[in-house]
């Protein structure tokens, strides 16, 4: 359910029981007291392992699944393109994921693979473009517009619990629409401090592709020092402008320039198809592909958020499902050939 990726792979021994081989000296698993006050019988590593394989059994865990990343810009009455939506249709697309039991992560969380969702749920990664002012506009009192996106999704949030009212803002130098460092600190900050993740869009949204090392640096470093300067919490990933990558794929992952050295855990492109899970052998961090939020018309008919969702929901050992335990990467025995093997050693076949 929840664990580090391969980058990160030393700090979750400090916080993993490897159910497979933990405990004392003796195999066994220091028991919890009892309600009456009195200790439990110990269990044994096995007993504590066959427990949890028949828990994921239970909810068909599949943490090998497909993860799907929706990718919105605007949210307005009338859209002006194909990538806007209005509040009405985001409303009801977050209604829908709440439904059909998928919790919001961020693109932090996921691609460090700290997926901390209850038994039987699917991750979603909620990611929204160019910091549009309807995506977050602050009131008179420091709160969401109703309207915008973050407005829309806490109150999905209130009236479903469980689902979480968090995701991931791109952004560039258009910061939702407000001018003067105090006003940029205070919508970031407000972001930061509600639990959302604050990603770099670069500076100037300019198609990388093409570009020499040196332009794609700094335009990656101008956008990371756009956020830094404005909170002390540095993004953990990066969207690429129009969803290009560079010539030289690590670029966009890891570099220097004007003083910053970026090193990313993810680079996330444009759309197109679900993600892989991040203790899967097909995760490539360096372009992680996104859905694009539409209804079933033209190309969206196959490559949008409603006809994947729509997949999903008709192929569900596809998609990722949460054993509920973040000690352990849980899935059927038979998709084991499809860990990455940085992961092995907390793998829960059933």
């Amino acid at each position: 359910m929840g664990r580090f990726a391969g980058r990160h792979i030393g700090a979750l021994s400090l916080g993993v029981l490897a159910l497979a081989g933990c405990g004392g000296g003796d195999g066994k698993v220091v028991a919890q007291p009892a309600a009456g006050g009195k200790p439990a019988k110990p269990v044994s590593a096995q007993e504590a392992r066959r427990t949890a394989a028949a828990t994921a059994a239970k909810v068909k865990a599949n943490e090998l699944g497909q993860i799907p990343v929706l990718m919105y810009h605007r949210i307005v009455a009338k859209p002006a393109g194909g990538d806007d939506r209005t509040p009405a249709q985001f409303r009801t697309e977050l209604e829908r994921l709440a439904k059909e039991g998928y919790v919001p992560i961020t693109a932090r969380e996921y691609t460090t693979g700290r997926i901390a969702i209850p038994a039987g749920r699917h991750p979603v990664v909620l990611t929204f473009d160019d910091s549009s002012p309807s995506q977050l506009t602050l009131d008179g009192s420091g709160q969401p517009m109703p309207d915008t996106a973050v407005g829309i999704l806490m109150d999905v949030a209130r009236k479903n619990p469980g689902f979480r009212p968090v995701g991931t803002f791109y952004v560039i130098k258009d910061m939702f629409g407000t001018f003067g460092q105090e006003a940029q600190a205070q919508v970031l900050g407000w972001l930061k401090d509600n639990g959302f993740d604050i990603g770099n869009h670069t500076r100037d949204h300019l198609n990388l592709r093409g570009r020499s090392k040196e332009q794609v640096t700094d335009q990656i470093v101008a956008g990371h020092k756009l956020i830094t300067a404005l909170i002390k919490d540095a993004p953990a990933t990066l969207a690429l402008p129009y969803g290009n990558q560079p010539n030289t794929k690590q670029w966009a992952m890891r570099g220097d320039g004007g003083g910053v050295h970026y090193a990313y855990t993810g680079v996330f492109l444009a759309g197109y198809t679900p993600a892989a899970s991040p203790f899967s052998k097909d995760f490539d961090p360096l372009g992680i592909p996104r859905i694009r939020a539409m209804d079933k018309v033209g190309d969206c008919a196959r490559f949008c958020s409603t006809a994947w969702l729509d997949w999903l929901k008709a192929h569900p050992e596809d998609r990722f499902t949460s054993d509920g335990d973040v000690r352990t990467v849980a899935f059927p025995k038979f998709k084991n050939p499809y860990v990455a093997k940085h992961f092995t050693k907390y793998t829960l076949p059933y």
